[in-house]
């Protein structure tokens, strides 16, 4: 009985997942199969948020709108401060500003220049790998690590996807090329100028030290709920919420698939009241 009332609680909660990647960036499934999985869940909004794309958000919206998800307009940002790397989450742009459009365009790009060399570097090491093997299985994608993990893994050079950053391609591994660089600062404004708030992605991945740094900075809010914070970790981050006025996020950070995170979608989400917020925020930011 406990645990009958347990689930039906479970369906009783507005669930708002505001970070999510599908086959757009790095994420297993389609924006289609996303949104339905979402409403299986009992998920009654959802963001998408694809590393330098948008382009997931039309087609998700539209079946939003006909199975009664909301999509809210989401993108995920990779930064550096030193030799930190710390991403950025917007929400609520204007998805049609050219501006930010062109941005993340030439972002999509130099993340493909950058996959490039890696292989070529991998290939220098004895591998045998083509970029053109990424393009035919990720014809929607903005390719960059994830995506050459993966042909890592299924062409059997590494057991794990983990294995493929710890080995080859993650920071001073031997086949690692550094991102063209972007500040957290101008993260900031390209979401902003588009109407947008930005929000600090699971800080707990992240040097504490960098925190005040990026709040001196200008950014809204904080991801609070993530898969990798603990509870004392979440406690931490609402009492920096409430003491600096900041906006709180939350989501399951879901990519499915070989990323065997299946079982945080639905399971790591926020209160739709925390949405509310955001939108009442960047309503006045705007008016």
């Amino acid at each position: 009985m406990s645990n009958l009332k347990n689930y039906l609680n479970n369906f009783m909660i507005d669930k708002v997942d505001l970070h999510t990647h599908t086959t757009h960036s790095d994420g297993f499934y389609t924006p289609e199969e996303l949104i339905l999985k979402a409403k299986l869940l009992g998920i009654k909004a959802i963001s998408i948020t694809d590393h330098d794309s948008i382009s997931a958000f039309s087609e998700a919206s539209a079946i939003g709108k006909k199975t009664g998800v909301e999509v809210i307009p989401g993108v995920e940002l990779s930064t550096d401060i030193g030799e930190s790397e710390v991403h950025i989450l917007g929400y609520l742009f204007d998805t049609k500003d050219k501006d930010l459009k062109g941005y993340l365009k030439f972002f999509r790009e130099e993340r493909y220049k950058r996959a490039c060399r890696i292989i070529e570097k991998l290939n220098s090491l004895g591998f045998t790998l083509s970029i053109d093997e990424i393009k035919l299985a990720n014809k929607n994608s903005a390719i960059g690590r994830p995506h050459i993990a993966k042909l890592l893994y299924d062409k059997g050079y590494v057991k794990t996807y983990i294995e493929a950053f710890n080995k080859f391609i993650g920071n001073g591994c031997p086949a690692h090329i550094k991102k063209v660089h972007l500040s957290p600062q101008s993260a900031f404004k390209i979401i902003k100028d588009a109407g947008g708030l930005s929000f600090i992605a699971h800080p707990g991945k992240m040097p504490e030290t960098l925190l005040k740094d990026l709040i001196d900075a200008g950014v809204d809010g904080i991801e609070v709920i993530h898969p990798s914070h603990s509870p004392s970790k979440v406690n931490f981050y609402k009492g920096v919420v409430n003491s600096f006025y900041l906006l709180s996020s939350g989501g399951s950070d879901f990519h499915g698939g070989k990323r065997e995170d299946d079982k945080n979608f639905g399971k790591y989400y926020v209160g739709y009241e925390i949405l509310e917020n955001l939108k009442k925020s960047q309503y006045r930011n705007t008016a």
